[in-house]
């Protein structure tokens, strides 16, 4: 469901994670909950030890500055691209429209809803279309890749072409927040391209989303109107400084990434048993198709175990891989119970 804020604000758009209102739903739902609602990585990056001046002091430059090479190496952007930091990949999405104004706004769907909340809330018409080729001639055009829920692929190139078709001046925002494990796919090498915006979440994948980290890989022109809109210290000192740290641990991701693909084939393979489609996701989460997925999430939501449902896709189910091996026992065993009545 989506209900409306204040004037001038986005719609709500339902999300994930919500287990306060799990509990209220089924107060008699086994304790502890198993969240398995969000594509966040159940493996959270250590938190390294902080000194106290990051809490007591405000972010200096150098600590921008070394989140920044951070970020530059861990994404392959070059040094003709701006790399902003802010407050997560959502705040970003909420910034654009009000930096890049637009009137015609196209979106490769189905896809997150907030991308389409943020541009129709200043007042864009949006259209939500199936095909690249259909994005040229909007003002902004967003594609999210991989995208959330069903993994879909664009590649590179395929994207670069998109952008070049765009109408003149027109600006191709592209949502790369869950490609950390398939880097490969990355349009961010290219983003000092005056047509592109890259946007990068840093704690889905390194498991820490309450740090609130995410980035804009852009033109300097493109990234000093978002740096002016975003204002000073737009990150706390915590956030830079285990930002800065976890981007440069090359080994933790290289690992995290075959952790998660072995999640993700595991749970391709427990839903298929229990009757389940999979059409797709990526290793932080899988798109599972069932004609009883209503019942099914209410089922596994009595026994505790949170799933992300879909306004107007009834048959979808999103599963996000358990964090241990006492939870994989829980859900194989409630998706067992629940087939069977």
């Amino acid at each position: 469901m989506t209900a409306h804020s204040a004037i001038g604000a986005p719609p709500l758009v339902a999300h994930g994670g919500r287990l306060d209102a799990a509990r209220r739903l089924y107060p008699n739902a086994p304790q502890p909950w198993i969240d398995l609602s969000t594509g966040v990585n159940p493996r959270a990056y250590p938190l390294p030890p902080l000194a106290d001046e990051v809490f007591t002091r405000l972010p200096d430059d150098d600590a921008f500055a070394a989140l920044d090479s951070a970020a530059r190496r861990a994404y392959g952007a070059p040094s003709g691209v701006e790399i902003v930091a802010g407050g997560g990949a959502q705040a970003f999405i909420q910034l654009l429209p009000r930096v890049f104004p637009a009137k015609r706004v196209a979106i490769l769907g189905f896809t997150y809803a907030e991308h389409a909340a943020c541009w129709a809330a200043m007042g864009a018409r949006v259209d939500t279309v199936e095909t690249l080729d259909a994005l040229a001639g909007a003002d902004v055009g967003v594609i999210v890749a991989p995208n959330n829920p069903d993994g879909r692929v664009v590649g590179p190139q395929d994207i670069l072409s998109a952008a070049t078709q765009m109408s003149q001046g027109g600006l191709l925002i592209v949502d790369e927040s869950f490609m950390d494990f398939t880097p490969e796919g990355s349009v961010a090498g290219f983003a000092q391209n005056e047509s592109l915006v890259v946007l990068r979440s840093f704690g889905k994948a390194y498991g820490l989303p309450g740090l609130r980290l995410g980035f804009a890989l852009c033109s300097r022109l493109r990234g000093a109107k978002l740096r002016a809109a975003l204002g000073p210290w737009a990150v706390s000192g915590p956030a830079l400084a285990i930002g800065a740290h976890a981007l440069a641990d090359d080994v933790w991701r290289a690992n995290a990434a075959r952790a998660s693909a072995g999640d993700a084939a595991r749970l391709d393979a427990l839903l298929t048993q229990a009757g389940f489609h999979i059409m797709g996701g990526t290793t932080l989460f899988r798109l599972a198709a069932n004609p009883q997925a209503p019942r099914r999430f209410a089922r596994l939501a009595a026994r505790g175990i949170l799933t992300r449902a879909f306004a107007g896709k009834p048959d979808w189910l999103r599963f996000g891989p358990p964090p241990n091996e006492s939870a994989w026992a829980r859900l194989a065993a409630a998706l067992e119970s629940v087939d069977g009545g």
